[in-house]
């Protein structure tokens, strides 16, 4: 059997919806990673002038991005505590879009594209489709 034909059932196995919120979810924690560093970086060069909170804050937000992109690749292994994180990541991005819409100008157009992604991720993440691939049907108990 070559990595072809046995990769080729399991991705046949995953609905859209699953690859949507897995690809959503990845990306939300790739951004908070990414600021994290951002963080990290400013606070060690000097371009923050409260030395010390801005490095801790980048740490802590780099290992909060790490754990949205592990639920993503739980949920393509077809693992179940992935959602849960993933649910959670995807429904943080509400109240974020909704201040960012309170701040008007370029930060509302960008709060109304979180909030959309965020709806979008929550949506294909509860879809029964997805429950039915993670949990199994209710004549196929697991």
């Amino acid at each position: 059997m070559t990595v072809e034909t046995a990769s080729t059932p399991a991705a046949a196995a995953r609905p859209a919806p699953l690859l949507v919120g897995a690809a959503l979810t990845a990306l939300e924690g790739a951004a908070m990673a990414g600021w994290g560093v951002y963080n990290l970086l400013s606070g060690f060069l000097g371009a923050d002038a409260d030395f010390g909170r801005a490095e801790l804050g980048g740490a802590v937000l780099l290992l909060m991005g790490l754990l949205p992109v592990l639920a993503a690749r739980a949920l393509l292994r077809g693992q179940r505590w992935g959602r849960s994180p993933a649910v959670l990541t995807n429904s943080i991005c509400l109240p974020v879009a909704y201040y960012m819409w309170q701040s008007g100008g370029v930060m509302a157009a960008v709060g109304v594209a979180v909030g959309l992604l965020g709806l979008a991720g929550i949506v294909g993440l509860l879809n029964p489709k997805v429950t039915a691939v993670l949990y199994g049907t209710p004549d196929d108990p697991r």
